[in-house]
């Protein structure tokens, strides 16, 4: 098996990059809205883009910044990738792709990164490019920049049942909070609020020309159980379908029966697996 030298890419090779994710427009949506907004200068990016390939034909990217995300990665890119990588220090807070790259760059990198938080190895991703069948809620709707510290409760809640750490403890939110404010103020963040409260929330958290991908999907503890996260849902999809992209994607752990179901109701069909490692 030829292995090639890992480079890292610049601005020059911009059009390569975006003719490979457009190859994989869900796995790759991160890195994509990433490189439409700041481009591959590493200063401009606040990360690098490591190529595996020839300069006439780039095969595999892996994008190193916040997270390390793997994209197309056959299993040499993955044994490139990981040489490069295992001489560096981890920067990154977790690994995140499509799963036979992910756990290919784990089982190669564990020795020098390890150890895991938590390795998540099937998380099925899911899009669909159809309007729900169901009905969606009428109470649901986009935040308004005067309801941040409103949804901002809710939005920690998710985030600390989902990864397991609190938001707040590095910083003490403020980077979490500026996200957050964000995503209300680009209209890509929905509520359905009862009595001021937040009982469902969802973001639009990675849009590109081929797909906005939701995250952030919670629905308040007291509020499970009741069926209203399919409507919820059927409601953020439709707007999304309608006003943002073409599709809409997100994943979700292969354990959380309940909201695969309420994907499954909402029209999402599978487009493959991705993994998480968090560190």
């Amino acid at each position: 098996m030829l292995t090639l030298p890992v480079r890292q890419l610049g601005e020059s090779e911009r059009r390569a990059v975006e003719r490979l994710l457009d190859l994989d427009p869900y796995a790759g949506a991160q890195v994509a809205e990433r490189v439409a907004a700041r481009g591959l200068a590493w200063w401009r990016a606040e990360a690098r883009i490591l190529g595996y390939g020839s300069r006439r034909h780039l095969e595999s990217i892996c994008w190193l910044g916040g997270n390390l995300t793997p994209v197309l990665a056959s299993e040499s890119a993955v044994t490139a990738f990981a040489d490069q990588l295992s001489a560096e220090d981890r920067l990154c807070s977790s690994i995140v792709g499509r799963a036979d790259a992910v756990l290919g760059l784990w089982d190669r990198l564990s020795a020098h990164w390890g150890p895991a938080r938590d390795v998540r190895p099937n998380q099925p991703l899911l899009a669909t490019d159809a309007l729900p069948a169901v009905a969606p809620d009428p109470h649901v709707r986009r935040v308004r920049a005067n309801e941040v510290d409103r949804l901002f409760p809710a939005a920690v809640a998710m985030y600390t049942e989902e990864v397991g750490v609190s938001p707040l403890a590095e910083d003490g939110g403020r980077g979490y909070r500026r996200r957050v404010t964000e995503l209300v103020r680009a209209g890509r963040a929905y509520a359905r609020f009862v009595d001021g409260r937040v009982v469902f929330k969802a973001e639009l958290a990675v849009v590109t020309r081929r797909t906005a991908q939701v995250q952030g999907v919670w629905v308040a503890p007291e509020w499970r159980g009741r069926g209203i996260a399919t409507a919820a849902m059927a409601a953020v999809v439709r707007d999304a379908l309608e006003r943002v992209a073409p599709t809409v994607s997100l994943y979700v752990n292969d354990f959380n029966l309940p909201a695969r179901r309420v994907y499954e109701r909402c029209g999402f069909r599978p487009v493959g697996t991705l993994a998480t490692v968090l560190f």
